[in-house]
């Protein structure tokens, strides 16, 4: 197989604002390479590019996925620290958890590792899962 790693992904947002804000709080670094129509959020090496509204609502902007719309998205993110400090930090962002923690099989081990997620939502309505392998 030639595919090595994942590099980013993109999705459009409502509220440029809250989405930066909100993701910051988690301990994303905000990246403004391509501001005011494109902001990243980054973590180890990999980003999520934000599309703002002026941008993803253009009939000439063509590259993205031709139903996305905001809340489109659903991410699973490693999280390399314990159970608590997660369930601590989503406190601290007053968002509920939607679902866990429960055991979830990811993607480590060419799919076959079982780790532990939870699962939240963002302002725009995306699912993020967060899933804990019991070596992290």
């Amino acid at each position: 197989m030639s595919v090595k790693a994942f590099d980013h992904a993109a999705i459009p947002v409502n509220d440029m604002t809250a989405m930066l804000s909100f993701y910051e709080k988690l301990g994303f670094r905000v990246s403004e390479d391509y501001a005011p129509i494109v902001y990243s959020v980054c973590f180890g090496d990999n980003r999520i590019n934000f599309h703002a509204p002026k941008l993803w609502q253009s009939e000439e902007f063509t590259l993205r996925g031709p139903a996305a719309r905001p809340g489109c998205g659903d991410f699973c993110f490693v999280w390399d620290g314990s159970a608590a400090a997660l369930a601590t930090l989503i406190d601290d962002i007053k968002v509920p958890v939607i679902t866990g923690p429960v055991e979830r099989q990811g993607g480590r081990a060419g799919g076959t590792a079982v780790g532990t997620s939870t699962y939240i939502r963002d302002p725009d309505g995306n699912l993020l899962e967060f899933i804990i392998y019991p070596d992290a």
